[in-house]
Parts: structure tokens; sequence; C-alpha cells
């Protein structure tokens, strides 16, 4: 095996282990799950671990050297007009490519699935290209989000109640496996073209302005829309008696997921043909490289997403209904949150994002403490979406003031935790959010009569509005510290001066 394919291989195995346990303990003494429909699970962890494995390794080897190579070319373009078509193509192209964006679609009642993808993919590449500029131009991350919340916040007042949930959905299914490798890379390279010392906190942000557009695009969408109650038929697991039981309905899935991963696919690949036509960018060698990461691509995401639709998604809605029929409901709260501080490990884009952190940083945020925060923060999300469902809470008593406290503490943080932590919100809520949390949330409402629209849609938005609050605190915490070692480094310099000068006198006498 190739070793860079066994090292995220392995990393997959780490992040999966723990949510598959979870599955297994709450099967075997709370919600007790049939033979067939455990054996499935597990087929599903298997194929998610390899899957990730591949996918990892591919967007490693692809999708960040596309990524940088477009950033830089569009760092080199003086013509305002020509970075905001290019920008607004881009952010268009991947949109529409994205998986979770078609599970989102076929949730959401009332609107037409091309007419939801269509609103999203302009939200999405109207505001990267307004992200390109920012960087460009280098306009301060921190008071364009202030202002463009702002302006969420006030739409919303305008837009049916029914739609809110599903319209802050729609920000963070924008980012997944398929977009966040991509726009990342591209703003590092927007940012390597500066040599100013804010070019590195000014390559984040990108994917959380990339965020804000379809939020507003599909608020927007709703003053025209009026969906109503929510139809939704919970994902069953086919019987399975035998393993080649097994091996037939994973092998009747894998081509219907090649396929559509193949059509996410080619607009990349089609970007990347006349990208290098035109520049001449790359060497043969980097096209050969880039051509194996596609494939990797292709494998791992085809694998991931087969083994979450069939294998994690009905287990997550059976849990969701069982543990919300149980006598005692409120434990629905505390799973929901172990739940979620494991399966953000197992999101392909968080991983990415957390290796580009420590790289920008030159270590000074590990992985291992992005990983620590970003968990933190999702299980705290899940715990809020679990209580939503049981209370009946409207989705804007939480994320309106969680929205507040994010955007006032970005006054007060380092330029660069801001970027990544608006950035991880955009990231956490990715494949797996949509479909193990979403169907989890679901089945939950479903067994205690609430409405769909209003109380089980919201968890995406929910998790992706966390991490942005913990990533921030860890900034605050990381500034303590860099101030603690200054004071102390020119404590210690002043007591080296004072002891020369004692020996200087003593030599004097």
């Amino acid at each position: 095996m190739n070793p860079k394919l066994k090292e995220k291989t392995l990393e997959s195995l780490a992040a999966v282990l723990p949510i598959t346990g979870i599955v297994l303990v709450i099967s075997v003494f709370l919600v007790p799950m049939e033979l067939g429909r455990f054996v499935m699970f597990l087929a599903g962890a298997i194929m998610l671990i390899l899957g990730m494995g591949f996918f990892q390794l591919g967007a490693e080897m692809a999708m960040t050297p596309i990524g940088e190579g477009i950033g830089v070319q569009i760092s080199k373009t003086h013509k305002v007009l020509l970075i905001l078509l290019m920008g607004f193509i881009m952010g268009a192209i991947i949109t529409i490519s994205e998986p979770d964006l078609q599970v989102l679609a076929e949730q959401v009642p009332s609107v037409p699935n091309q007419v939801l993808i269509l609103t999203v993919a302009v939200g999405v590449g109207f505001f990267l290209a307004l992200a390109i500029i920012r960087i460009r131009f280098q306009i301060d991350l921190s008071r364009m989000l202030i202002i463009l919340y702002a302006l969420l916040i006030g739409v919303s007042f305008l837009v049916p109640k029914d739609f809110l949930a599903v319209a802050f959905d729609s920000g963070g299914v924008t980012t997944g496996p398929m977009t966040v490798p991509f726009i990342m890379a591209m703003g590092v390279g927007l940012a390597s073209v500066r040599a100013d010392k804010n070019a590195a906190s000014d390559s984040f942000g990108l994917v959380a302005l990339s965020s804000v557009g379809p939020i507003l695009a599909v608020l927007i969408l709703g003053c025209f829309y009026r969906p109503s109650e929510a139809v939704f038929s919970m994902a069953d697991v086919a019987d399975v008696v035998t393993t080649r039981d097994v091996v037939r309905v994973f092998g009747t899935g894998i081509p219907l997921y090649a396929g559509e991963v193949l059509i996410s696919l080619l607009p990349i690949a089609a970007v990347f043909v006349v990208f290098q036509t035109v520049t001449r960018r790359y060497k043969k060698r980097q096209i050969k490289r880039i051509a194996v990461g596609m494939i990797y691509t292709y494998a791992g995401l085809v694998l991931f997403l087969c083994g979450v639709n069939i294998g994690f998604s009905p287990v997550g809605s059976f849990l969701g209904g069982e543990l919300a029929s149980l006598p005692f409901k409120w434990v629905l709260i505390p799973i929901g949150m172990l739940i979620g501080y494991y399966i953000v490990k197992a999101e392909p884009a968080i991983q990415v994002l957390n290796h580009q952190v420590e790289n920008v940083t030159d270590g000074a945020v590990s992985v291992r403490s992005m990983n620590m925060c970003m968990s933190v923060g999702v299980a705290v999300s899940v715990g809020l979406a679990m209580m939503r469902v049981l209370a009946g809470l409207p989705i804007q008593w939480i994320i309106i003031p969680g929205y507040l406290i994010a955007l006032v503490m970005s006054r007060f943080v380092p330029k660069i935790f801001v970027g990544i932590a608006f950035d991880s919100g955009g990231v956490a809520s990715g494949p797996m959010t949509s479909t193990f949390l979403l169907p989890l949330s679901i089945g939950a409402c479903q067994a205690v009569g609430g409405n769909l629209m209003t109380d089980a849609f919201g968890v995406v938005a929910l998790v992706a509005l966390t991490p942005l609050i913990a990533i921030q605190i860890m900034g605050i915490v990381y500034q303590v510290k860099v101030n603690a070692l200054q004071k102390k480094a020119l404590q210690n310099a002043a007591l080296s001066d004072d002891s020369d000068e004692i020996v200087d006198l003593e030599e004097g006498m």
C-alpha cells in the first residue's frame, strides 16, 4: 500500500472508530438493533474509513495544487471585473458539484430541487468573488462579517419562520468535501503573492464568506415560496441475512454514487484543463500527480458517500426515533452531544482544514488543538439541536445570540483566528452532518410529533455556529499565553541587564 495512503487511512480509522463504538453501546444497552441493520452499519463504517483515506490523499494531490494555482493567477490580475467574474464562476461551479447540497435539496418541500441548487450556487459564486476582492484589497474580515451577518439577521425577520432553518442549513451544506479543499487552497494561493504581515491571516475567510452567500440567497428565495410541512420518509436498511446480501446492497448503491460523483468532479476537471491550457502553469509530472489525485478523490467520495448514505443514514434516523420514544427521552441530549463530539472527526474536510491551519501557522495551532475545539463546539451544537427537537425552541433564539457573540469576539481575537473560526464553522457541517445528524434529528422530531421544518431542520446551522465561538476562545487563550511569554522574556531581559550592571560595578571597584 502507498505509505501516504496508509497514513491517511489510519487517521480515518482513528476518527471513525469512536462513533462506531458509541452506536454499538447504544444498541446493546438502550436501543436494541437488528443484526442485519448493525451489519450494514459496520459495512458502511469500513467504506467510510477507506473513502476518507482515499479522499484526503486525493485532495492533497489534486484539489490543493489546483486551488492554489488559480488563487495565484487571480492575484496577478489587476482588472477587478475579471476577478469578480472568475470568482463567481468558480464558486458557482464548485457549489453545483457539492454532494451535500443534493441531499438538502431532496428534503426541502415546495421548492424545486434545481431552483434551490441554482439559488445556492449564485449565492456562493457572488460571495466567493467578494471574498477574493477582500484578500486582494486587504479589507478587514471581522468588519465585513459584522456587516453581512447584520444584513442576514435583518432579512431573517422578513422570511416565513418555516424557511429559516432551511436557509441557515444551506450555508453549512455548501462547504463540504468538494468545496473546502479547493476554496481553502485558493485562499492560500491568493495570499501567497503578498509579503505583508497579514498575508497568513488573510488566507483564511473564503469559506466563511462563501457560507454567507447561500444563506442570504435562500432567505430571499423564501420570500417567494411558502414551504409547508416537510414530507420526509425515513430511510430504512435493506433486509440482509448473509454477507452476500450485504455485498448485493452496497454493490447496487456504488454505481449510483459513482455516477453522482463523476458528475460532481467533471466541472472541476474541466476548469483544470482550461486553466492549464491558458496558463501552462503545471509541468508534466505535476499534471500526472493531479490526475492520480483526481482518481483518488473520485474513489474516496464514492466509497464515502455510499457508506454514509446506505450504512450510516438509516441508523441515524432509527436511533433518533427510538431514543425520543423512550420514557426518559431527555437522554437524547447527552447522547447527541457525545455523538457530535466524535462525529466531527469523521468529516473529511475537517482534516484538510486542520492540516492547512497547522501548516500556515507553522505549528502554532496544532491539528490536535483544532480537533479538540471543533469536537467541543459540535457537541454543544448537537445538544442544542436535540433540545430544540424536544422543546420546540425557535432557531432564532439560538442563532441570533450565537452569531452576535461570535461577531463581538471577532473584534478582540487575533486576525488569523477570526478567519480560522469562521471557516471552521462551514467545514464542520459536512456530509456526516447532513446524512447522520440530520436524520437523527428528523427521526427524533417525528417520534415526538414536532414540526420538521421548524424543529428538525437547523441542526446543520447549529453545527456551523458553535465552532465559531470555540475556535475564537482558543485564539484568546493563545493570545494570553503569548502575552505571558513576552512579559516573562522582558522580565528575564531586565534581570539580565541588572546583573550585568552589578558585575560592571564590582569590576570597577
